[in-house]
């Protein structure tokens, strides 16, 4: 879908960065509106993340119209906000391919353009780069400048604490932008969130031209509340703090930026934003707005996942107030926004801060609660010595709640869920579920949350489930697995949501079809069942291959000498790349006719 950008006469001119800066100063403010209006208008058809670019226009303007990128290192924390800086960098023609199959990626990307300096996806991240980076221009001896960009959610992490620790120290020619629009994709939480409003509100009455005339003056005395300036948690970690200032200032921000960059010094410039500024609806409402997508196609009638744990949550609270439910920063989209609402006391987001949130469970669970910790599976590879070190080893019964498990989809590589049973399956005394639809779903959240001897996981997909009925709450017993079809000579073992998929195949080979619902422990009796019976062995999962719940199969197999052919079917060793999970199945050969194809080609071989 192309866009007709003669109704965008600056930003058409601005398409490069080197255009950008040619544009005399008072020629911005148009240029930030054709921007923001530009990004409304392909977002909303060809969908992606919205409200968090919205607010940031003012700032990609002006940092790139100030510093020499790309020689000067411009980062993005996250890159949900990255959608503007992807426009004015060579890019706007295809931004309507942003997030889809063979298109932009959502986030920056090193291999797409030379002006995305750092690959990110995750939060908290910049600084830690940036300050390398700038490290390495100061060795370098060029007068390389290098900026982050991180927002007052992404910074509560423990990661961009330790970054600014030691950025205080090392005090190198380094500037941290602070875009604070008091939001994540939830409402921010926590003391730095309360520190921030304080900033906010003892400096609101200062307009923005008398802050900037103290800083450069340096006149703190003469001005009420002015010595405040000093006393922020970022002077007393070592950096120049400057703000705040308004965000959608752009002469504001270029003076305050041109001065900046004269110096060679670790400054934290403080600017406050709107998130979905300029679009009403984002405005007011930024959760719903972070990002558009395409309506579901299927019946509002059947629930996504995220709805079953949601609402099995609510359920076992009622009859349970030693449930602890834990969530960091993924309220809405963990399903979670009822329960938090209904049972306040039992529910602690924690910010983007995953490890604390597995030790702080442990905390809970060592105390006699019921800790049930609800994360993504790509933002638990984050947490993964706290799951070793501070659950498994010291057995304590918590119940992980991973959503977005195996491909995610549009969000490309940083949030494909496929590593989890890889890195789980090796950790001594887990339990390892893996549901192939709601209602067993349901069930093994409750026999992971009744299971009081170690950590266990129920690992779910993103998206709508089948349309299964769900039962009455009942355990399963452990490792525990159901034959949903008796064949002859193959013997398929299907481990999560691909067993509808594996139908087919088994349905055209004449084959057994087998919910193995367990990675961990295995059924090791029906394996061995199964091999007195069978000449071939298949196994499917939603993950990768190597070390995965098909690995395990094949280590009991070797281990008991069964020596039958095993063909293992899952993803490859690479990083999966964005499309819909539609489209990534079909790719990789994991839709119905493409497991029936890689069957039917290995028996072919034999």
């Amino acid at each position: 879908m192309n866009f007709n950008l003669t109704k965008y006469p600056i930003l058409s001119f601005a398409n490069s960065v080197k255009n950008l800066r040619c544009l005399p100063i008072e020629e911005l403010p148009q240029l930030c509106c054709e921007l923001r209006q530009y990004l409304l208008d392909v977002i909303t058809i060809s969908h992606g993340h919205l409200a968090s670019g919205l607010g940031v226009v003012e700032i990609t303007v002006a940092l790139h119209y100030i510093y020499r990128t790309p020689f000067d290192n411009l980062l993005w924390d996250i890159g949900h906000q990255a959608y503007p800086h992807k426009i004015l960098t060579g890019r706007i023609e295809k931004i309507n391919s942003i997030r889809k199959k063979n298109g932009l990626h959502g986030f920056p990307y090193r291999d797409e353009s030379e002006y995305d300096v750092f690959s990110v996806g995750h939060s908290s991240t910049s600084i830690s780069a940036g300050l390398g980076m700038s490290v390495a221009a100061e060795k370098e001896g060029k007068n390389r400048k290098t900026v982050c960009i991180i927002g007052d959610g992404a910074i509560t992490a423990g990661m961009a604490f330790e970054a600014m620790n030691h950025a205080g120290v090392i005090k190198s020619d380094f500037l941290v932008i602070l875009n604070d629009n008091q939001m994540s994709i939830s409402k921010n939480v926590g003391a730095l969130d309360t520190h921030l409003k304080m900033l906010r509100n003892i400096k609101k009455s200062l307009k923005d031209e008398i802050k900037f005339h103290i800083w450069k003056q340096k006149c703190y005395k003469n001005i009420k509340n002015i010595n405040f300036y000093l006393h922020s948690i970022f002077s007393h970690l070592g950096f120049k703090y400057l703000g705040p200032f308004d965000g959608h200032n752009i002469f504001s921000i270029i003076n305050i930026l041109k001065e900046i960059k004269k110096k060679k010094d670790t400054y934290m410039l403080h600017l406050v934003t709107k998130k979905g500024k300029g679009y009403l609806p984002a405005e007011l409402d930024p959760i719903k707005w972070h990002a558009i997508s395409e309506k579901n196609k299927l019946s509002s009638e059947i629930l996504s996942y995220s709805d079953v744990f949601g609402s099995w949550l609510c359920e076992i609270a009622t009859f349970d107030n030693k449930l602890i439910a834990i969530t960091p920063a993924m309220c809405e989209g963990s399903g979670m926004l009822k329960f938090s609402r209904l049972f306040p006391k039992q529910y602690f987001d924690v910010a983007i801060a995953e490890q604390h949130a597995v030790t702080f469970a442990a905390g809970l669970a060592v105390s006699g609660y019921k800790p049930v910790v609800s994360i993504y599976s790509t933002f638990l590879q984050r947490a993964y010595d706290q799951i070793i070190h501070d659950v498994a080893l010291q057995k304590l019964s918590i119940l992980f709640a991973v959503d977005r498990s195996g491909i995610v989809g549009n969000d490309g590589p940083t949030h494909q869920g496929i590593f989890d049973l890889a890195f789980l399956r090796c950790i001594p005394g887990i339990v390892i579920m893996t549901p192939s639809n709601e209602n067993e779903c349901r069930q093994m959240l409750y026999t992971g949350y009744m299971y009081n001897q170690g950590p266990c996981v129920v690992r779910y997909p993103k998206g709508k489930g089948i349309g299964t009925l769900l039962m009455p709450m009942n355990s399963i017993p452990l490792g525990q697995s159901l034959i949903k079809r008796y064949g002859k000579k193959i013997a398929i073992l299907n481990f999560g949501v691909l067993l509808q998929c594996a139908f087919f195949a088994a349905n055209n080979l004449d084959a057994t079809l087998v919910d193995m619902r367990f990675v961990k422990p295995l059924d090791k009796n029906m394996i061995l069942k199964l091999s007195s019976k069978h000449k071939f062995f298949v196994t499917i999962e939603e993950g990768v291959i190597s070390g995965g719940a098909g690995s395990a199969v094949n280590e009991f197999m070797m281990i008991n000498k069964i020596c039958l052919p095993v063909l293992n079917i899952g993803l490859p060793d690479i990083f999966i790349p964005q499309g819909t999970q539609e489209e990534i199945r079909h790719d990789y050969e994991l839709d119905e006719r493409g497991i029936y194809k890689q069957i039917f080609c290995w028996l072919k071989k034999e």
